[in-house]
């Protein structure tokens, strides 16, 4: 028997060499839009010059990771514009910013009321504003998820703002955006990517449609991120690209666990790159979880090792591989061993620590950070 289940996703996905193209002709109709963008991505200047041949633009260009500082100094500029559309283009902060933007230009409360762990975690009391989300990277899934994730400074995390009304109006995936990208983001954003598949895939959330999309994606993720470090492939983007949005379908209806657990902590505290905090902990989170795991979770644990294997020969020698193209050990992200306590501590009291699929006791918890 199948248990009861749901799947919810962007309003419209296209996927797909080209599709960035159809930004502009479905904007316009609207009168005002904001372009939340990166300063670094070319497409964004001609998106730009095609949406004023329509209606008013205003640019906001993205700064890092959004934290609820940058958020409140954005949405001073925003709210008097009073847009009715949002595009983002850009990594997966910058989407995450559109997201926030959208949710917040429109609710009569600060943020503090609607985020998750460090607020009240409301749900948004009015409707957020129709977004386009165009990625440039491959690997947060972002644009087709429903919530953005939020740097909060005074509590030294990283949370998510969520809402079921979040999820992007529209999301176009186009491969070609992401043939800039440093060896360094594709390195860690596709170890995101690649998580974010096995996650939900092993999660206690897991359902029959997550499920197929992560049998699919695992080993055409592990295959593609080979392909682009090792070989430089650009033909592999398509494959990576997709991987990134099955990554994002699965963890918005299956969850994620013990390594966004941690990586929510860990982000918030040192500031370090998310996908190499993930790529840092995937194999020491599996190791702990088969240990703890029995029937038929410990099996689809073994199946995902078992990719692995395939693709590298092991899941040390994925370690070995992803560590001589020059992804850091924790240690090198700004996590001191005397913060171990304090981040298993946080770690276990996350959201996506909730749907791991095996409740990891603390010493269990030490050794994934000590093992990475």
């Amino acid at each position: 028997m199948i248990a009861p289940f749901g799947f919810a996703t962007a309003g419209t996905i296209r996927f797909g060499r080209g599709v960035m193209a159809e930004a502009a002709p479905f904007a316009g109709s609207y009168l005002r839009v904001l372009l939340v963008r990166s300063a670094s991505v070319a497409a964004a200047d001609s998106l730009a010059r095609d949406l004023r041949k329509s209606g008013e633009v205003l640019e906001l260009i993205a700064k890092g990771e959004p934290d609820l500082p940058a958020i409140f100094a954005h949405l001073e500029d925003a709210r008097p514009f009073a847009p009715d559309l949002i595009i983002a283009i850009g990594g997966g902060a910058v989407i995450d910013l559109g997201k926030a933007l959208a949710a917040l230009i429109p609710a009569p409360h600060g943020p503090l009321r609607y985020l998750e762990v460090v607020g009240e975690g409301k749900p948004l009391d009015k409707a957020p504003l129709p977004l386009i989300a165009i990625p440039t990277t491959a690997g947060t899934g972002t644009e087709v998820t429903r919530n953005a994730v939020i740097g909060v400074p005074d509590a030294a995390r990283k949370v998510s703002l969520r809402d079921p009304r979040l999820y992007p109006t529209l999301a176009l995936i186009d491969p070609d955006l992401c043939q800039s990208c440093p060896r360094s983001v594709i390195l860690a954003s596709g170890l995101d990517a690649i998580t974010q598949v096995i996650e939900p895939f092993i999660s206690s959330r897991a359902n029959p449609m997550t499920d197929a999309l992560c049998r699919d994606a695992i080993p055409r993720g592990l295959a593609a991120l080979r392909r682009l470090m090792d070989h430089n492939d650009s033909g592999a983007w398509d494959d990576m690209t997709l991987t990134s949005v099955y990554g994002g379908l699965a963890l918005a209806n299956a969850g994620l666990g013990a390594v966004h657990g941690f990586a929510g902590v860990i982000g918030g505290q040192t500031g370090a790159a998310h996908g190499a905090i993930c790529g840092a902990l995937l194999v020491p989170v599996l190791q702990a979880n088969l240990a703890a795991a029995q029937g038929d979770t410990a099996t689809r644990i073994e199946w995902v090792i078992d990719r692995i294997s395939d693709e590298f020969g092991s899941m040390s020698a994925l370690q070995s591989w992803a560590r001589g193209h020059g992804l850091p050990q924790l240690q090198n992200c700004g996590v001191a061993p005397d913060s171990h306590q304090q981040i298993a501590e946080d770690a276990r009291g996350s959201s996506s620590y909730k749907a791991n699929p095996v409740d990891l006791d603390l010493d269990a918890l030490l050794g994934i950070l000590a093992n990475a």
